[in-house]
């Protein structure tokens, strides 16, 4: 029975030694080396860290493989890893440290000044000395002995309601379920090349990591600055030979907004995978006629359920207006559609909140019990033992073909007018536009008004107005417009909608 992701680097590193298991723009490393590297680390980790288990290390990251072996080395010490942006404010990473409380950082030189802004008192560890640690096989050895698949893997922190950043901890059994459900589902192999676009601090790169690792694949991680170069991004897909990618939604609608493919194609994809927002099927069909051999995978799913508890494989033709199925629950896991009370299961066809069981669930938020409580809650249709549930946070219904639909977060639920709506659904409709490049909704409380975010290649109120009536009933029109050249994006690539918020 397998019980840690060192499993897969193990296996993998016995198989392929000398191939390239991650590459960057400045250096690439082989899977003999990378694991010696990170066993490296660990033994540096473990004498500096006085033997802890189960502890949280921050790693300070950049978009380079050096990140990566600091992850590893982690894992390999028998505690668990917190990537933490170099880029980050000083406050957010100081609410970051009073909530961890790490046994040790790491850094490298040229984040080596960060902790400058930043009060510990333990052990700040540089990566290039613990790379040149003799390892110590029984130091090693013992930590593996006593590891079981329950240990948490590491902690990636999101926004809080309260302007307090939450710790998601993810254990080891959730990611492997995770990424042999990829494997199974997907076809994954030892001759996957994946393109990496999500910074190692989102969730995203989980699936990126770990699949690469337990296939015996490649990855490349792709530079930011490329997805603002889309010419330079396809060049470097084809330059790589990547045939596998999962990004978020803005990076596929960028290729579309800007015509990329009309000029050159990306001539070795298979895999084309995409998650954190609705994708938008004007976007979709962009690509699908251009790279029609290509496998769309929509992926559903928060950091507290493990990435993604659903998949739809796209196995038909869609208009730009219709809504992608966000699909079926991965095996081993279960989605629950419950009433607002979260006591009872929604009829057939009806919307839900989407809440999800097995052993996707995240272990809770670090060092957070209360918010923990509120979110992991008892199985509300299970009252003979303790089991949790994930409550999402998200509204969802059945489709007469038994796929799952993504309707909006519960509170994107809005009364207005006397109607109650459904904000995701007149970004849906708006998104579908020719001339609209993306869109988003935001309920004014305080004035009672709609309003709307767009890009577009310019302002064009009337006409996207004139538009929607062709689609939405005149009490879901937005109230008020702002047009944008280009929307605000977060560090996750999704429409910043805290940034806009701010400008109601």
């Amino acid at each position: 029975m397998q019980k840690s992701v060192l499993e897969y680097l193990e296996n993998s590193a016995e198989k392929f030694p000398d191939k390239i298991v991650f590459a960057d723009e400045a250096e690439e490393i082989t899977y003999r080396d990378f694991r010696k590297e990170a066993r490296a680390v660990a033994t540096g980790l473990a004498k500096a860290s006085q033997t802890a288990r189960r502890k949280p290390v921050v790693v300070f990251i950049e978009r380079n493989i050096r990140s990566l072996i600091g992850f590893f080395g982690v894992i390999y010490s028998g505690n668990f890893y917190v990537p933490v942006d170099c880029q980050m404010p000083a406050k957010r990473i100081e609410l970051i440290f009073d909530t961890l409380k790490p046994v040790a950082v790491i850094t490298t030189e040229s984040t080596r000044k960060i902790m400058d802004r930043v009060e510990f008192k333990g052990p700040v560890l540089a990566l290039e000395e613990l790379k040149e640690t003799p390892v110590q096989e029984e130091v090693l050895n013992d930590i593996s002995r006593r590891e079981i698949d329950t240990d948490p893997l590491y902690a990636i922190f999101t926004s809080g309601s309260t302007g307090v950043p939450k710790g998601v901890l993810v254990g080891h059994r959730s990611v492997i379920d995770l990424i042999d459900n990829f494997q199974k589902e997907f076809g994954f192999d030892d001759t996957i090349i994946m393109g990496n676009q999500a910074p190692f601090d989102f969730d995203v790169s989980v699936k990126d990591i770990y699949s690469t690792i337990k296939n015996g694949g490649t990855m490349y991680v792709l530079p930011k600055v490329m997805f603002s170069m889309p010419g330079k991004l396809i060049d470097a897909l084809n330059r790589h030979k990547i045939n596998t990618v999962i990004w978020a939604t803005s990076a596929l609608r960028i290729i579309e907004n800007l015509n990329v493919f009309s000029q050159m194609l990306p001539q070795y994809l298979r895999t084309v995978m995409f998650s954190g927002e609705i994708m938008s099927n004007k976007v979709l069909n962009y690509w699908r006629n251009y790279l029609k051999e290509v496998m769309y995978v929509n992926l559903y799913g928060p950091t507290e359920i493990t990435c993604n508890c659903t998949y739809y494989k796209v196995d038909r033709s869609f208009r730009d207006e219709e809504v992608l199925p966000i699909g079926i629950a991965f095996e081993n896991t279960e989605i629950l559609l419950l009433d607002d009370e979260r006591k009872a299961e929604v009829p057939t066809g009806e919307p839900g909140e989407i809440c999800v069981r097995g052993t996707s669930l995240a272990l809770g938020y670090y060092n957070n019990k209360e918010k923990t409580a509120d979110a992991f809650i008892q199985n509300p249709l299970n009252s003979d033992y303790p089991e949790l549930i994930y409550c999402t946070g998200d509204l969802g219904r059945y489709a007469e073909d038994g796929n799952l639909m993504f309707i909006s977060r519960k509170d994107y639920q809005i009364k207005h007018m006397g109607h109650r709506i459904e904000l995701g659904e007149i970004e849906v409709a708006i998104n579908a536009l020719p001339f609209v490049e993306a869109a988003c909704c935001i309920y004014d409380e305080k004035q009672e008004k709609i309003v709307l975010f767009y890009q577009a290649a310019e302002k064009c109120d009337r006409e996207l107005l004139k538009s929607l009536g062709q689609s939405l009933p005149k009490y879901m029109f937005p109230n008020r417009l702002e047009y944008f050249e280009k929307l605000p994006l977060n560090k996750n690539a999704k429409i910043d909608r805290t940034l806009l918020k701010e400008k109601l």
